[in-house]
């Protein structure tokens, strides 16, 4: 088996489309109102929809870690609960530290790709993600490319 994953690159935010300029600086914003309080580690995630509203989340900590919830699930739950028939398209994140923002991009944690590869599924639809830091972005056109091995739910069809 081979798997192809294609990670483009960019040195900085004004090589994006406007499009996604916008959704990056929506990101940005949305992480200036998270509840990190316990790690000091604030993420923001934007989401554009495919009848182009936008959607921001942000982390929320507490202090029985396992009860919080990352930014990007934060975003798609709402989206998905607000408009549940229309597809998501596009995401950015943009994390920051007390230093400020990460210098390299992070990437969504493994219960987030998941989530989000559940919502590619269910729409039929891939979510082109951005992954913005200070040095540089990193972006993928689906999110299988950051999970190529996945779960889904072919696995769970009774034979």
């Amino acid at each position: 088996m081979k798997i192809n994953i294609i990670i483009k690159e960019y040195n900085n935010i004004n090589e994006l489309p406007a499009e996604e300029h916008h959704l990056v600086k929506a990101a940005k914003e949305a992480l200036e109102h998270a509840y990190s309080a316990y790690s000091g580690f604030s993420v923001g995630a934007a989401i554009r929809l495919d009848n182009n509203e936008i959607i921001t989340g942000n982390n929320q900590e507490n202090a029985a870690y396992p009860d919080g919830l990352c930014a990007e699930r934060v975003a798609v739950f709402y989206a998905n609960s607000k408009y549940p028939d229309i597809p998501v398209t596009c995401m950015a994140i943009v994390a920051k530290t007390a230093s400020g923002i990460t210098e390299e991009p992070v990437t969504p944690c493994g219960s987030c790709r998941q989530v989000l590869l559940e919502t590619e599924k269910r729409f039929g639809k891939p979510i082109r993600i951005i992954m913005a830091g200070k040095t540089k972005i990193r972006s993928v056109d689906s999110i299988k490319d950051l999970l190529p091995l996945s779960f889904d739910n072919t696995f769970l069809k009774k034979h």
